[in-house]
């Protein structure tokens, strides 16, 4: 299979990476003037937790960017994996550009996904979501992709044979799908996740600061908790996540949180990181927290407890 990563973020070469290794042609756009900017190859330190141990990998691996892209292209999938605030320029670019491609919406989404993709051929888009992260620093990546891909359906999306290419593509390539029927409430509760534990983070000083302190993990269940009715008004499902953060005593679920948090596993060790390649930051976490207080305050949703951390995310506003 022909793909283009569009960008050259974490996230589009760590898959990149893995869909290459796996034999498939792979090519990143980047903006007019980047490829310049960029070394031709990337640096790899990162775990691939496609396997039980997640070995470690430390290559050089050589790339391609391309700084043009028009209709007439022949790539068979466009993996669209850009931060959420940065969607709409990202789609409105390729709408007149996605000729006969696949589009696979690889990310967090906060706005109403239909809304998001509207500009797109609605048969052409597939959504997913990864598992992995990290960061750059010059040419080298450090970070990992863990086993688990989601893919999912948002109303009436795509399921025919786009859907079942992307997902038989995964799995050819090592990685287990897991698929989420409802993928709008699913993907608005990750992203609710993430505003909860990236402000918390900014509180405690990062991630070495949050999984030490059991109290700082109990804060995330409880800014998270306040956020549900949030996901509802915005038309969401709450579903087994919401239900776990809703319904356990947060007590015990900062204790099990904890335990994950600090054990030797790919998830600790995505955190880090995070951590390491500035993600918990206010201009870089912050943004979640940031939309999420906008989207409550529009809505008439009171958040008190993130409304408290606001002076340590608004700090960070880009």
């Amino acid at each position: 299979m022909k793909v283009l990563m569009f960008g050259r973020g974490t996230i589009a070469s760590l898959y990149g990476w893995a869909l290459a290794r796996a034999g498939h042609r792979v090519e990143f756009y980047v903006r007019p003037g980047r490829a310049a900017q960029y070394a031709p190859e990337v640096d790899l330190r990162i775990r691939d937790g496609r396997t039980r141990r997640g070995p470690a990998v430390r290559e050089r691996w050589p790339i391609t960017l391309r700084e043009d892209l028009d209709a007439g292209h022949d790539y068979d999938l466009i993996v669209l994996s850009v931060n959420h605030d940065q969607l709409d320029g990202a789609v409105e670019f390729l709408s007149s550009r996605v000729g006969d491609a696949t589009v696979l919406m690889f990310g967090n989404v906060w706005e109403d996904p239909a809304a998001v993709v509207s500009a797109l051929p609605a048969d052409q888009v597939v959504w997913g979501f990864p598992g992995g992260g990290g960061g750059y620093a010059g040419s080298t990546l450090s970070g990992g992709i863990v086993k688990t891909v989601f893919l999912g359906f948002c109303d009436g999306s795509n399921r025919g044979a786009r859907y079942q290419a992307v997902r038989g593509l995964f799995r050819s390539t090592g990685f287990s799908v897991s698929e989420v029927p409802d993928f709008r409430s699913w993907l608005w509760f990750h992203f609710i996740l993430d505003a909860g534990i990236l402000s918390q983070a900014l509180a405690v000083g990062g991630h070495a600061g949050l999984v030490r302190s059991r109290a700082a993990i109990e804060e995330v269940v409880m800014l998270v908790r306040e956020m549900i009715p949030l996901l509802e008004a915005k038309g969401g499902t709450p579903r087994l996540g919401a239900a776990l953060v809703s319904r356990v005593p947060a007590r015990l679920l900062s204790f099990v949180l904890q335990k994950v948090l600090t054990g030797d596993n790919m998830l600790t060790f995505l955190m880090e990181q995070l951590d390491s390649a500035g993600q918990m930051t206010p201009g870089a976490g912050g943004v979640y927290a940031r939309d999420v207080l906008a989207e409550a305050r529009r809505r008439g949703v009171a958040l008190p407890r993130l409304e408290a951390l606001e002076p340590l995310f608004s700090a960070g506003r880009r």
